[in-house]
């Protein structure tokens, strides 16, 4: 996988989706109630010694989960564990396994759910992983900051008023005239020598389609230059992922007390083991005698797995909040050399996991859940995994992607089947780590991916499609009736909807892309609305309308590794056909880099009834045509889910 990047060497991206489109009504739409069920009650002012009724409620998860392994085996009828509102902080994940009896039995299921889901009168219930911090003062040395004592906390984010706060930056590339060592960097400036604690600088590197950070080891120099030490093994995995020449052009410089200059911005100082301290620029407006500021302390908020042959299955999350938690990889001596939502350590390549994730599991249920402020992945659902749905949730203010599913790197294999994503949306996801996607589905068959909203996010709307080649996995997926806006919004070689890797082995039981509306991204120098990348194949692209990108549809075509783009069918479709000026247009629709781009001709594209749009003003000629206006008016979430959401 090479990451340099020119206006046509990028290689790898998305595809991959869904079938079967949903019918059912949102949670809030349906009658909940269910009488026949067993029902448990968690409070915040319960007591764990109490027997978990509606008026002697348990306190903690932990101990509701415990009731429920003392039922699962006899059960006959679905067990609901009725979460009353407030904030439950955890001092552990909540983890559940198959072994241990999480499971539901006999057909029916175990629910978490926040009581009252369902009715018009829902508690507003969070699972937090976070800890408020309290006993702000006013800094002593740098005017206008607070800082407030946190023991031996250690996290990546911190959240004020419910805001994220950002990590301080010099905001500019490294200065000076910067030459690339085999040990970091030498400059003829001398301001890196000013930078308090270099050990917990961190460089940012920003490619076409990748983002990695290395952490610094030290900086030293004289009155005409300064040398700084990376971290290793981060700049040794960074030199082979990137490439020395790349590393020439660092993006950004962040994490010093000394960068400490724009309101909102934070540095955790861990000078002294054991007794770190915050150190916090307020906003305008913020008392901080009395802001809720929280900062995430754990890396997981719930998972739970299987064995092989005996997946936790028939488990049901309704109506919560999972929020606050961070992930601290990056901040390893490894750092992270990225690229899409994987990193490098030295015994391989590793994806950036969930905050919430669960492995090895089967018909488990995600309805009308909010994921937000989380430091990872939000949802992860891997590892031969199958029949799962997330339906109806809300993904937003992530560090990475909002769902990641399938075959993910280590592994290379996987049975994952009839999972559906649907009538979600995510937004403002990839806060942390642009390289990253608001759904990523890598290697996955029979999959429904139908319905979504995603805006606003730095990479690709919906990445379908493993890392490197993994055929013979995928076949049947369908992306359908997905809005897909405001994507690409800082890192531009990718798309709305990004395909990559053989879908199939023909027309039958390859992937559908179908009624999505995928616009208003157009960025300078190249993104893809449905992006066809190396590999490509057996995929049919029926009925959709894309317009306002780089380029409306297109790939590289990687015939010289033998991954060419090709059998890809496109009928019915409205698109500008627009075309970037550094891309020759072919005599056939669609941006195709040649060869002397490092890509070549694709084959077998078959065109059939496509509408081209008045590129001058696609998105009003879409709307002035009833066949693609109804495009629109159908992707995204189906109208009943539309005020659950608060979608604008």
């Amino acid at each position: 996988m090479a990451i340099l990047w020119t206006p046509a060497r990028r290689g790898t991206a998305a595809a991959l989706a869904v079938g079967v489109l949903v019918t059912a009504a949102p949670a809030a739409a349906q009658a909940r109630a269910q009488p026949d069920a067993e029902q448990l009650y968690v409070a915040p002012w319960g007591k764990d010694t109490w027997p978990g009724s509606a008026e002697r409620p348990f306190a903690t998860l932990k101990r509701a989960q415990q009731a429920v392994r003392a039922q699962t085996a006899g059960m006959k009828s679905n067990l609901v564990v009725n979460l009353r509102g407030g904030t439950y902080t955890l001092d552990a994940p909540l983890r559940l396994s198959e072994e241990a009896g999480d499971s539901g039995r006999n057909g029916h299921r175990v629910i978490y759910q926040a009581h009252g889901y369902g009715t018009a009168r829902p508690e507003p219930v969070t699972i937090s992983g976070g800890r408020q911090v309290t006993g702000w003062q006013p800094d002593k040395q740098l005017k206008g900051a607070w800082r407030a004592e946190v023991g031996g906390l250690d996290t990546r984010q911190l959240y004020v008023n419910g805001r994220r706060a950002t990590r301080p930056s010099i905001g500019v590339p490294l200065p000076g005239k910067v030459t690339v060592t085999k040990t970091g960097y030498e400059t003829d400036s001398t301001a890196p020598q000013s930078w308090r604690t270099p050990r917990d600088l961190e460089f940012i590197y920003g490619f076409a389609y990748a983002e990695g950070r290395c952490g610094v080891s030290g900086i030293s120099g004289d009155a005409k230059h300064s040398v700084i030490t990376m971290d290793e093994p981060c700049w040794r995995l960074a030199r082979e992922l990137y490439g020395a020449e790349a590393l020439q052009e660092v993006s950004d410089v962040e994490n010093s007390p000394s960068f400490l200059r724009k309101p909102g911005s934070w540095y955790l100082d861990r000078s002294r083991p054991g007794h770190h301290e915050l150190l916090y620029l307020p906003r305008p407006g913020e008392d901080m005698r009395s802001v809720q500021a929280v900062a995430p302390v754990l890396e997981s908020l719930v998972s739970g797995s299987g064995r092989e042959g005996r997946p936790l299955h028939d488990v049901s999350f309704k109506g919560l909040t999972f929020a606050y938690a961070t992930w601290l990889a990056p901040s390893e001596a490894a750092g992270f050399a990225s690229a899409w939502s994987m990193y490098m350590r030295p015994e391989g390549l590793l994806t950036v996991p969930g905050n919430v994730a669960f492995h090895r599991a089967e018909r488990l249920t995600f309805e009308g859940n909010r994921f937000v402020h989380l430091g990872a992945q939000a949802l992860e659902i891997s590892d031969n995994s199958s029949h799962n749905v997330v339906d109806g949730n809300v993904f937003t203010d992530v560090s990475d992607g909002g769902i990641l599913m399938g075959v993910v790197p280590p592994d290379v294999k996987g049975v994952n089947r009839g999972n559906r994503i649907t009538n979600n949306w995510i937004n403002y996801t990839g806060q942390d780590y642009h390289a990253s996607s608001g759904i990523w589905d890598t290697a996955t068959s029979e999959t429904t991916i139908a319905h979504n909203q995603v805006d606003n996010v730095p990479y690709s709307g919906i990445l379908t499609g493993p890392s490197d080649d993994l055929r013979g996995i995928i076949h049947k997926n369908r992306i359908l009736n997905n809005r897909v806006f405001k994507t690409n919004l800082v890192l531009p070689d990718g798309g709305g909807i990004y395909l990559r890797g053989e879908q199939g082995t023909s027309f039958e039981d390859g992937a559908v892309i179908s009624g999505n509306a995928v616009n208003d991204s157009k960025n300078p120098v190249w993104n893809v609305g449905i992006y066809t990348d190396d590999s490509t194949n057996w995929v049919t692209v029926n009925r959709n309308a894309v317009y306002d990108y780089a380029a409306s549809i297109g790939g590289c075509s990687e015939v010289w590794g033998d991954r060419p783009v090709q059998n890809v069918h496109y009928r019915g479709n409205f698109w500008d056909d627009a075309v970037p000026t550094w891309v020759e247009r072919k005599s056939f629709p669609g941006a195709w880099p040649t060869a002397e781009q490092e890509c070549g001709e694709p084959s077998g594209l078959h065109f059939t009834g496509n509408t081209l749009l008045n590129p001058e003003n696609p998105g009003r000629a879409c709307a002035d045509n009833p066949a693609c206006a109804a495009i629109l008016a159908n992707a995204g979430p189906l109208p009943a889910y539309r005020r659950t959401l608060q979608l604008r």
